[in-house]
């Protein structure tokens, strides 16, 4: 757990991320996205979703159950991805696979990880700011995903959690601070600075 990379896909370029994240997997790293309903996709939504509804068109004529599946949540559809930049067939694939994982939201134990970000997949890093991009959460709930609302409810109770627990740990840091200032170390001091403090 100590060793997983937290990235937070809200504002990177999706399949920029995707490479990025298929190369590190078979690296090693245990990797965990949040927020994959902010990805972002170069094309207006109107050419992604003509795109994404070519795609759900390809499956098995005499039994569509066995495939090919088409996710409808974005998590599911960034983590497809990533597994098609993998040998997902061969043990060392299915190993790396097996160090992703995907979230809408930032889920609990994750919420108080750090998070970070991939320079080389930021949209307005790589991508020209004329350019038309979508929200990969708005294409989901075009094709179905019902569970934007419920996503966005969570997100905005962790976030006032979290800013309720940034300004605890403020108040207590001007405390410290003020009661360091305050304090009389003349009885001391001799004692400190004889042992190199």
């Amino acid at each position: 757990m100590a060793d997983t990379i937290v990235i937070d896909g809200k504002g990177h370029l999706f399949g920029r991320l995707a490479s990025v994240v298929a190369k590190e997997l078979l690296n090693g790293k245990r990797i965990v996205i949040v927020r994959c309903e902010e990805v972002l996709i170069s094309g207006s939504l109107t050419r992604n979703k003509v795109k994404y509804a070519q795609f759900l068109q390809k499956r098995q004529n005499t039994n569509p159950g066995r495939g090919p599946f088409h996710f409808k949540s974005p998590a599911r559809i960034l983590w497809r991805s990533i597994r098609g930049m993998i040998p997902h067939k061969t043990s060392r694939g299915q190993l790396a696979m097996a160090r992703l994982a995907t979230f809408e939201g930032i889920p609990e134990p994750y919420d108080k990880k750090k998070r970070v970000v991939v320079p080389e997949a930021i949209k307005v890093i790589r991508l020209r700011s004329d350019r038309n991009f979508c929200v990969l959460g708005n294409l989901s709930r075009e094709f179905g995903w019902n569970y934007g609302p419920l996503v966005e409810k969570l997100e905005a109770q962790r976030k006032a959690k979290e800013q309720a627990y940034y300004a605890e740990k403020k108040a207590k840091a001007a405390l410290k601070a003020k009661a360091e200032a305050a304090a009389d170390l003349s009885a001391v001091a001799p004692v400190l600075s004889a042992l190199g403090h």
